[in-house]
């Protein structure tokens, strides 16, 4: 099946900003769709979103010369290549970039097209998604969620500083568990917020936007909403954080407004491990600048055999980042987002890199979404284990919830599910 014709045009994300969607036609009448995120939160490392800065059209966001690059160069480069290959697609593709991070076409240029190879092929074999992404992997492990509950930082208007207070049903039996236990979750939240006359909107997410005090308020909101539905903090259902802590950081010190505080990189480190011990926390994102190695590796030495330990900032879907956090004990999971590199091939081969590190890959979307579910089928095709992409609520979250379904019943009884079992490979890990 060769590729015949590539074709782009401006859609709109979740937040109602524009986004690219490519389309690539075979020589059968195939085609094949990539719609890209985007991210509000965005990491220095990060391969280049390219918008095109015009005031005047869409307030600067609109993604027009993205566009005409995937017609005038990706399109003439690809016509008549099988869309089988896609590593070598995907290299063609950042050849005629010819820059490091995509810069000069726009990695949402380049990764629409590459999304769109991925689900061509996909249909010119008559097979679902999450079975030809990783052909040689088992494919057959359902994803355990972590799903936002409160929203801060860049997400929500720094209502809060830190900015995702998520869950993780770590005590689930099946995928369907997670999603009953979080819906109960989820609504008995929704009802103490209206009891407390704070119900006020949503983040970017879905994730609830009230105003509160402080974080240990948050902290104590979330655990009183597990025991009100009826779990045990920590047994059945945990609590995830993403700090985002790139975006606290400035001359030398972590600052936490809501709080009325700031903190030296030691004292941070302490707040995260008071946090660690006094809460029922199981997973951390991002809880120290990309920059602060030092307290990546004490955090990762004193915690890492019971936390995980995640780096987007940190890491940006890099491989060569991910190399290097390896090799320095940094953190033993990274997260996985693919218009953070820019390629399928590059993101499954970062999936690969964390996966034979012993690390935990953690498969993520962005603030900004679309109606699309690929995520949904690469967390299964490269048995990932987990799925993060936001709350319990708007469809462009549901429907990556949704496909996980839909991929169980293609299984048709040979899925997994290990669910919080999973971190039990982090005691696994040489210390650091």
């Amino acid at each position: 099946m060769k590729i015949i014709n590539v074709d782009a045009y401006q859609i709109f994300d979740s937040r109602g900003l524009p986004t690219v969607e490519a389309v690539v036609e075979l020589d059968s009448g195939i085609c094949g769709v990539g719609l890209v995120p985007s991210g509000a939160s965005t990491g220095q490392f990060e391969a280049l979103e390219l918008r095109d800065g015009d005031a005047a059209r869409f307030q600067g966001k609109s993604v027009y010369q993205a566009i005409a690059n995937i017609k005038t160069e990706l399109a003439p480069a690809l016509a008549g290549k099988e869309v089988s290959q896609q590593a070598m697609l995907d290299q063609i593709m950042c050849e005629v970039d010819g820059t490091a991070n995509k810069s000069r076409l726009g990695a949402n240029a380049i990764l629409a097209v590459s999304l769109a190879i991925a689900d061509a092929n996909a249909k010119a074999q008559g097979l679902p998604l999450f079975k030809t992404l990783a052909p040689t992997c088992s494919a057959n492990l359902l994803p355990l969620p972590e799903i936002q509950l409160v929203g801060g930082g860049a997400h929500a208007q720094w209502r809060t500083d830190i900015q995702d207070f998520l869950i993780i049903v770590n005590g689930a039996k099946s995928y369907n568990d997670t999603l009953e236990v979080t819906s109960n979750i989820y609504r008995t939240a929704e009802g103490m917020l209206k009891q407390r006359g704070l119900l006020a909107g949503a983040a970017d997410e879905g994730g609830f936007w009230p105003t509160f005090d402080s974080h240990e308020a948050i902290f104590e909101f979330v655990v009183e909403a597990i025991q009100r539905a009826g779990y045990q903090p920590g047994r059945d259902v945990s609590i995830s954080l993403d700090i985002a802590a790139s975006d606290l950081y400035s001359d030398g010190q972590y600052h936490l407004p809501l709080d009325g505080k700031s903190y030296t990189s030691e004292e941070f480190l302490a707040l995260m491990l008071d946090w660690c011990e006094r809460y029922p926390v199981l997973s951390i994102e991002d809880p120290f600048a990309d920059t602060d190695f030092a307290a990546w590796k004490a955090f990762t030495r004193e915690v890492g055999d019971r936390i995980q330990i995640i780096g987007d900032d940190l890491f940006t879907t890099n491989i060569s980042r991910i190399e290097q956090g390896i090799t320095e004990k940094l953190a033993n999971s990274v997260l996985i987002k693919l218009n953070q590199i820019g390629t399928v091939s590059e993101t499954l081969k970062a999936i690969e890199v964390t996966q034979n590190a012993g690390w935990l890959p953690v498969v993520s979307a962005r603030s900004g979404e679309t109606e699309d579910a690929f995520i949904s089928h690469l967390a299964v095709a490269t048995n990932a284990g987990q799925l993060k992409v936001g709350s319990f609520t708007r469809s462009e979250r549901m429907v990556k919830w949704n496909e996980v379904i839909r991929i169980e019943r293609a299984l048709s009884g040979y899925s997994e599910f290990v669910g919080g079992s999973i971190f039990q490979q982090l005691k696994q890990l040489e210390p650091a």
